[in-house]
């Protein structure tokens, strides 16, 4: 099994003028995270409005991503839905195009509980016994939460091995689970437990310098990652001006990474919204190639 450690972009989906998935655009994007500072990448995660994305475009961005990165780069993907039996082979489906981890979250709307939720992980994790799961916890989404305790039952199942913990109040080791930050203004507090990491969103503009936090957290050196978390906030925050990936299209566009273009129900950032994103990537010196 590949480490599911460091920092892992939650990549978004390029889409083209016609609002079709733009698969060459995601290995442009993915080689492009890749050079600058990803372990590893997620698939077809909130940010990659998964919501929006058929099944077959998850897979088939999935096959496009690994054919650029190769078979040593850890690919996650984002499996979960609030059907269990659709997560389920949403799951076989991403195991069989060559994911290393699927990205399970709580069940959203139909609002479960806690009985619910265990049945549901156990579930989707007996479906596809050999890929490792993280389960993803993020209640401002999904209005459940999945406290630590009920998170902790779920290790004892052999392929659930890490929760992305977008709870920041419950924060804080789990035994027997990775632990990733859900949330990249958490990050450095993952770091100093000894965590194993983020799922990002910022990693896609300042990728180099999560990846030198992680660095310096590895070598022991926690004031030197405090110093670089205080240098990125101001991405942190400017990519959260609005409901995530609506910023980050715009800043992806700004750095000539990606157009903004994102599916209905989401639209692009307002002036107001952009201007903000504008001022965060240019606050830490990056050089943009559009308004």
């Amino acid at each position: 099994m590949k480490e599911l450690r460091g920092v892992l972009t939650a990549m978004a989906t390029p889409f083209d003028e016609s609002g079709a998935v733009d698969n060459d655009g995601a290995r442009r994007l993915a080689a492009h995270l890749l050079e600058h500072g990803s372990h590893g990448l997620v698939v077809g995660g909130t940010t990659g409005e998964c919501p929006t994305l058929t099944d077959g475009e998850t897979v088939e961005m999935l096959r496009a991503v690994r054919k650029e990165v190769g078979d040593e780069t850890l690919l996650v993907c984002g499996t979960g839905t609030n059907d269990t039996r659709h997560s389920c082979e949403l799951t076989k489906m991403a195991a069989d195009a060559s994911a290393d981890a699927s990205l399970v979250v709580v069940p959203y709307y139909n609002k479960p509980n806690p009985a619910g939720i265990r049945a549901h992980f156990e579930t989707v994790a007996a479906a596809v016994p050999d890929l490792p799961m993280i389960m993803y916890n993020i209640p401002s989404r999904v209005i459940v939460n999945a406290d630590t305790a009920l998170l902790g039952d779920l290790a004892a199942v052999d392929n659930i091995v890490a929760v992305k913990q977008a709870n920041d109040d419950e924060l804080g080791p789990i035994e027997g689970l990775a632990i990733l930050a859900g949330n990249d203004n958490t990050y450095l507090r993952v770091l100093e437990f000894g965590g194993a990491g983020v799922i990002s969103v910022a990693s896609h503009v300042v990728g180099d310098r999560m990846r030198a936090m992680w660095d310096a957290a590895q070598d022991n050196d926690l004031n030197r990652a405090r110093e670089i978390d205080a240098e990125v906030t101001p991405i942190y925050q400017g990519l959260s001006v609005t409901t995530n990936p609506i910023p980050l299209k715009a800043a992806l566009e700004m750095l000539g990474l990606a157009p903004d273009r994102l599916r209905l129900p989401l639209v692009s950032a307002d002036p107001e919204q952009r201007a903000a994103v504008r001022t965060a990537l240019e606050g830490i010196g990056l050089s943009l190639v559009a308004g």
